[in-house]
């Protein structure tokens, strides 16, 4: 979204609307429609992973832009989410006396990825024989993903599954002294997942889910 102001010299703050100010308290009070507007039970996320305003130290800009990443796993949730967003970032900008409402673009959306019971409780039974029963979780997961597009276009049952990269090691340390939240996800510059036996594993997976299909 684009947040609009009037810009002007650092030394003349008065004769500005300053964006930046604006983009900060919007920030902030973005994060509690969360904290505050969702049900505890409800598992959503909102992300603002950029904050983009001004070239200069002592220059107030025109405008910023802020761009939210959103997360959820129910649409009443989506939609009461989506919302309050527009709902915050108008009242701040009219508070901030903005010359003109926030625009608002949608950059990426992706429908809710909900794997088949059947297709994955018969995935499952082949991983369990072949990795063992503990080998692997079932437990929601917030990726967005356009994976389930495939399988809502063409009407058929899908399995989505994540395989660990992490050394093993890292992990099972990092498990014990209760710290799993400190091993670099991806995205991060320091995310390195370890090529073995990541790569060995996942092809592993693959051929296991496909012949399950043909027993």
């Amino acid at each position: 979204m684009k947040l609009f102001g009037r810009g002007s010299h650092g030394s003349q703050p008065q004769t500005s609307i300053d964006p930046v100010i604006m983009a900060a308290a919007t920030t902030l009070r973005l994060q509690t429609i969360i904290s505050r507007e969702v049900a505890p039970l409800e598992n959503a996320v909102l992300t603002v992973g950029a904050l983009q305003a001004g070239t200069k130290e002592n220059i107030i800009p025109e405008d910023a832009i802020l761009k939210l990443n959103i997360r959820t796993f129910n649409e009443g949730v989506r939609d009461h989410i989506l919302s309050a967003v527009k709902r915050i970032c108008c009242a701040e900008c009219a508070a901030s006396n903005a010359p003109r409402d926030p625009e608002f673009t949608e950059l990426d959306s992706y429908p809710l990825t909900e794997n088949d019971a059947n297709a994955t409780a018969k995935v499952a039974e082949a991983f369990a024989a072949q990795f063992g029963d503990k080998s692997y979780e079932t437990q929601p997961a917030s990726a967005s993903e356009d994976f389930s597009v495939f399988g809502r276009n063409w009407k058929v049952p899908y399995v989505f599954w994540f395989v660990g990269g992490t050394d093993p090691e890292t992990y099972l340390e990092a498990k014990k002294a209760n710290q799993l939240n400190s091993i670099p996800s991806n995205h991060s510059p320091r995310f390195a997942p370890v090529v073995h036996p990541t790569l060995k594993t996942g092809l592993q997976t693959m051929l296991t889910a496909a012949a399950a299909w043909f027993h």
